[in-house]
């Protein structure tokens, strides 16, 4: 193959498609694991413990607001819900609601979409968080991020710093709203992650997602154009998603050390 080939036309689509890929979906696949991670050992604690039930506290409602994502964003990807149970809890299966949607096979926009549609949970729950913080929290600072344009390891590492000190700096821990908003945010961050049937719907909407990328990638290269910057400037906007999901992720990792504390006595 041509050295020239390689130089100006392989090497850059290849650089140009990983770096737009890990700059503005990676904190989806890479807090999406970790959550899930979390999830999923928290609620084996409590089949293990006080059983099935135990997860219901929070259940009540961050299942509907999980399983209301997943529709909301299917009809915005044109896929045809075709049947929902906001919250319905069985014992049986272990399930707590479910959204079935169906797309016509050739509509790639709704190929596409389930990258999102699997995604959906942490998209819309984080927004219910901000919403929390705004109307709950209004004074907590780490939510007033600046808009980054350096690179997306450094936008990671700068909201998680911001999100950090903005916890450990708030002082109404003696108010009925924080206890409120603390008691709320549990609910809504302990079922942000997508679960497994979510995740390959996610993965099967990335490579869709992949494709259309390398596509648009190789016209502008042969035109000449660099849209990679164009791309990648939108990691500004996902300063606040990365801060929420920090959160939820802090959240995700106290509800597992509580439940694993409380759960000594059970095991023994």
């Amino acid at each position: 193959m041509d050295n020239t080939f390689l130089s100006e036309f392989i090497f850059p689509l290849v650089s140009a498609v990983t770096i737009q890929i890990i700059g503005v979906f990676g904190i989806f696949f890479v807090f999406g694991f970790l959550l899930s991670m979390f999830q999923q050992q928290t609620q084996n604690l409590y089949q293990r413990t006080v059983g099935w039930k135990g997860i219901l506290w929070t259940a009540w409602l961050g299942t509907p607001i999980h399983e209301l994502s997943h529709a909301l964003m299917a009809k915005l990807f044109m896929h045809r819900v075709t049947s929902i149970s906001l919250f319905k809890p069985n014992k049986r299966t272990g399930g707590l609601g479910h959204v079935d949607h169906t797309y016509h096979k050739w509509n790639l926009w709704a190929r596409i979409g389930n990258f999102f549609i699997g995604a959906a949970p942490m998209i819309f729950g984080s927004l219910v968080l901000y919403l929390l913080f705004r109307f709950l929290l209004p004074g907590t600072t780490f939510l007033d991020l600046p808009l980054y344009t350096d690179s997306s390891l450094s936008l990671i590492f700068s909201t998680i710093k911001q999100t950090l000190s903005g916890l450990l700096t708030l002082s109404s821990f003696s108010t009925w709203q924080f206890w409120l908003f603390l008691y709320l945010s549990f609910c809504v961050a302990s079922h942000l992650a997508p679960s497994r049937q979510d995740q390959k719907v996610m993965i099967h909407g990335f490579l869709w997602l992949l494709v259309v990328l390398l596509l648009i990638n190789i016209a502008a290269i042969l035109i000449g154009v660099n849209i990679t910057d164009f791309i990648v400037s939108t990691n500004h906007f996902l300063g606040i998603f990365i801060a929420l999901f920090t959160y939820a992720l802090i959240i995700s990792l106290i509800h597992f050390i509580i439940v694993f504390i409380l759960s000594i006595p059970f095991r023994r």
